[in-house]
């Protein structure tokens, strides 16, 4: 999928982390992103189980992206085995190694020597939501507004569970913070689209992390408040989130997309597996509970 941005075209190319290891669901008899959560009709064969990852690269599909990388950590071969060239869901996949687990955003990093130049839009294998087709709007927004980042953001009343954003009224997202045990905000990021500007950013700003943190070995005091781009949090809980937060405080544009009936759920604890396994399984199309 091409489209103009910032005066020139440009490819949009998934990025799909699954580099996890899904503790706080382990142990599985898979990776987290394969396993089966509801059911599809697969044509000549009849019902069959679909795997939780399959959601989102549907989702890329829909909004017209061919290519998506996917990032896996060694060992999980698993994926690759299933998912194969992706040729079943109309896409092309590659897989990039990561070899060192530190955080999302630096997995996602992996991807930069292959995709610099590119639209990237990205969101998390293990978390499921509707609408189908919101990145098409946020596809759409990135371009009529010229962002630099856009993101797909729901009601959401869990702060303690979510990436939870201000906005104004012309939809221009001026906070980001993530998980707060408490919070008035009332909305929640759950994918993102972003442009080339964004992605040196975050090469830049992990760049200079990672230099602090071998200046300074001793872990910082994670803090409740978003972190300035002056004392980021410790490398193995830095969210996107955060550096989404210190593009704003450089002064980047960062839009949302509202779906007021929009929701998603995390499978991420057993809790919310569950709830996600019996929900699949009844109503595919409806509101994530």
């Amino acid at each position: 999928m091409l489209i103009r941005h910032a005066n020139a075209v440009r490819e949009v190319i998934g990025l799909l982390p699954a580099a996890g290891q899904a503790k706080r669901i382990s142990p599985l008899p898979t990776s987290k992103e394969l396993f089966p959560i509801g059911f599809q009709e697969v044509a000549g064969m009849g019902l069959r189980p679909k795997v939780v990852c399959q959601y989102l690269l549907e989702k890329m599909a829909i909004a017209g992206i061919q290519k998506v990388f996917v990032l896996l950590r060694p060992g999980k071969w698993d994926i690759p085995a299933y998912l194969e060239s992706g040729a079943q869901l109309d896409l092309n996949l590659a897989y990039l190694v990561v070899q060192h687990l530190q955080s999302v955003a630096h997995t996602l990093d992996h991807a930069y020597p292959f995709v610099r130049d590119a639209i990237i839009a990205t969101g998390f294998p293990d978390i499921l939501f509707q609408p189908d087709d919101a990145y098409k709007h946020l596809i759409r927004r990135l371009h009529t507004c010229q962002a630099d980042v856009v993101l797909g953001v729901v009601p959401f009343d869990q702060p303690h569970k979510g990436g939870m954003v201000a906005i104004d009224e012309s939809g221009r997202v001026f906070q980001v913070i993530e998980k707060p045990l408490q919070s008035e905000l009332r909305h929640s990021w759950f994918i993102a689209v972003w442009a080339p500007v964004f992605t040196e950013f975050l090469h830049q700003y992990l760049i200079k992390l990672d230099h602090q943190a071998q200046q300074s070995p001793s872990p910082q005091s994670p803090s409740s408040q978003s972190p300035s781009p002056q004392s980021p949090r410790p490398q193995q809980e830095l969210p996107l989130g955060d550096v989404i937060q210190a593009a704003i405080a450089h002064n980047m544009r960062v839009e949302a997309v509202v779906f007021p009936t929009g929701s998603y759920l995390d499978i991420g604890t057993p809790a919310d597996l569950v709830r996600a396994v019996h929900h699949f399984s009844h109503w595919p199309n409806s509101a994530i509970p």
